[in-house]
């Protein structure tokens, strides 16, 4: 460039000068191609699985600024159509019907249930879409990877700073409030924020089942199929890299239905109510195809886990097709996961850590925002190479615990909170807790209280001066808390007169108002029409005094005890019904009256939903009548609850 200048008698510092002023032009040239956007909000939500959809529309909905921000091009973590495995919650497979999450996530897959009868996990990826993409206040960040985050003072992150490999965009992204739910607690971790890995020893929290002494084991990662029968033999070629495994190796993993039925004599009843070894099947698996990979680090070995997978979950399809017979000769692989889902990574350290005496207890907790119920289920060490051990240990209890709001935000990073299998947890109680139902509801927890935080001006800390606030909002959200019941001051019907065209003993109109939305500890908290009388039977609430009307929220009975997940799963589809539940109002009007004079009137056609909400310009009246036009199909009508607000 300079050839004038560049001769044998130069010094060595000339050059070395010349050198810098070149570098500085090249770096100068590359920083004005380099794309920077800024973004600012008062929430921001990292990682889009349930957790984190969860949070992010919680928060929006209540009317805050969010920004959801997601590594991958499709929402739903390891519930995507990337990775396929449903979603299991606290009602344990059917064992707790009643305990089946509500709110959002229920939301979520009665919308995917209405268009989705035969499991296409495409569609329930645009359902992910389409919810977060239509909602107010939410900016969704697909393809966009955080690198770091700006930490301010007082240990308070500023902005995340993040690149959408798509647009070759470098975004800095601020707010007020951030929430992890990244499952490896990766903006913790950048943070400074405290967090835990392994599993602590026995006498930290005196848990009965925790090791003697705290160590690193962790459950590892899986790579999940799905094969179909072709009605004809179909061969299956071995790929070279796969390995092999023998019937001796996999004595105690369950890939068909007689070597379930082997097992099954070998583990408690608890066990197997669980996992059915009996029903095992060659179409869709295996949980335990799982490696928790060979370091201390199974986040820095994720690629190299994810190799090992690919060469065992092929070694496995050839040992069901070429290793003896196991029902597989008329089966062909459909589908192969290349992205393998996560158990366990970091857990962050919040004011409490939640731990085994809570969940065996079924401990209610004053700060109480999210409950649980899914065993304590603990996997091998060394997953699928524990060859003589059984994949996992699980610890069933009886009922729910509910999970401290104190659970929910960090310890030492002012303004983080988390949702999703990072939470405050003992690695025992995360055994429990890491599933995504009970993630979800945690999610929408943390993003409700997240709204709480702007309109406080306070850190998620000083949210638990209105925990009583957070409750009742969740609620009312169709959110469940054992142990927690309507009490919202603002609800015009906790004071009014309830009856009924008709109604069957034990599900008296007067129910919609107790203040649970769903059936509890064996008590049927719901009104149902008489026998046979649905359309045209009418639920009617008189005021105390006649009051302005804007709302009036509704919550219908969709039946817990028929899942609607999506699954890859023969067994778990077989639970399943057609079509939305006929048990939910399709049809219905509201009107609002004074005496005799009717004021106003609204029509809801083709609903599908659990929780309604009828808005009406503020109008004066004194009763409120719901009338049942028509069902899903059921022949009679059920409501569980009617909200009243002004």
């Amino acid at each position: 460039i300079m050839p004038s200048l560049v001769g044998s008698e130069m010094c060595i510092r000339d050059r070395y000068y010349i050198a810098i002023m070149l570098l500085h032009k090249r770096v100068g040239e590359m920083s004005e191609k380099k794309k920077v956007k800024n973004a600012e909000y008062d929430v921001v939500v990292v990682g889009g699985g349930m957790s984190g959809i969860c949070a992010a529309l919680a928060a929006a909905r209540h009317g805050v600024r969010t920004a959801l921000v997601h590594d991958r091009h499709v929402l739903g973590g390891n519930g995507s159509s990337e990775i396929r495995m449903h979603i299991c919650g606290a009602s344990e497979n059917l064992a707790k019907p009643d305990l089946e999450e509500g709110g959002i996530l229920y939301e979520i897959m009665l919308d995917n249930k209405s268009r989705n009868d035969y499991y296409n996990f495409s569609i329930w990826d645009m359902i992910l879409f389409s919810t977060v993409k239509r909602q107010e206040n939410l900016t969704v960040y697909l393809n966009t990877a955080m690198e770091s985050c700006e930490m301010g003072e007082d240990s308070t992150i500023r902005s995340i700073d993040a690149y959408q490999l798509t647009t070759e965009t470098h975004w800095r992204i601020s707010g007020k409030v951030f929430i992890d739910c990244t499952g490896n607690a990766t903006l913790g971790y950048y943070a400074g924020a405290e967090f835990r890995t392994g599993c602590e020893g026995r006498d930290e929290f005196h848990e009965p089942d925790a090791p003697a002494e705290a160590n690193n084991d962790r459950m590892g990662n899986t790579l999940l199929f799905k094969a179909v029968d072709r009605g004809h033999p179909v061969k299956f070629t071995k790929p070279d890299f796969a390995r092999t495994f023998t019937e001796e190796e996999l004595k105690y993993r369950t890939h068909s239905a007689v070597h379930g039925a082997q097992i099954k004599g070998k583990v408690d009843k608890a066990y197997v109510r669980m996992t059915s070894f009996s029903t095992s099947s060659v179409d869709y698996g295996y949980w335990w195809i799982e490696l928790p990979g060979r370091t201390d680090d199974i986040i820095d070995e994720y690629e190299e886990i994810r190799d090992e997978l690919v060469s065992c979950i092929y070694g496995i399809w050839d040992h069901l097709k070429n290793g003896g017979d196991h029902g597989a000769e008329n089966y062909d692989l459909e589908w192969v996961g290349m992205l393998p889902g996560s158990r366990e990574g970091r857990r962050l350290v919040g004011d409490y850590i939640l731990n085994e005496n809570d969940v065996l207890s079924n401990r209610q907790f004053e700060d109480a925002v999210a409950y649980g119920g899914w065993p304590m289920d603990i996997h091998t060490a060394k997953g699928l190479y524990d060859f003589d051990e059984l994949p996992s240990k699980v610890i069933s209890f009886d009922g729910a615990y509910t999970i401290p709001y104190r659970s929910y935000y960090s310890k030492n990073i002012s303004n983080l909170m988390m949702a999703g299998r990072d939470i405050s947890a003992s690695k025992m109680a995360m055994g429990s807790t890491r599933v995504m139902g009970t993630c979800a509801i945690g999610g929408q927890a943390a993003g409700t209280a997240a709204a709480l935080c702007i309109k406080y001006d306070c850190n998620p800390r000083g949210v638990g001066e209105h925990i009583t606030e957070l409750q009742q909002l969740l609620l009312k959200d169709d959110a469940y808390i054992p142990g927690i019941r309507n009490e919202d001051p603002a609800d015009l019907a906790r004071g009014a007169k309830v009856t009924a065209t008709s109604a069957q003993e034990g599900f008296a109109p007067e129910n919609v108002i107790n203040g649970i939305s769903r059936d509890e500890d064996g008590h049927r908290n719901l009104w149902i029409s008489g026998e046979g009388r649905a359309g045209g039977e009418t639920l009617s609430l008189e005021l105390a005094e006649e009051q302005p009307v804007s709302e009036v929220h509704l919550t219908f009975d969709p039946n817990f005890h028929y899942p609607i997940k999506i699954t890859l799963s023969r067994k778990r589809q077989a639970q399943q019904r057609i079509g939305v539940p006929p048990e939910l109002v399709r049809d219905y009007t509201v009107a609002l009256w004074q005496g005799d004079k009717k004021v106003a009137e609204q029509t809801v056609t083709r609903n599908v939903h659990r929780k309604n909400i009828v808005t009406f310009p503020k109008t004066e009246c004194d009763r409120i009548t719901v009338t049942v036009n028509q069902t899903n199909g059921s022949n009679e009508a059920h409501i569980y609850e009617v909200r009243v607000y002004s």
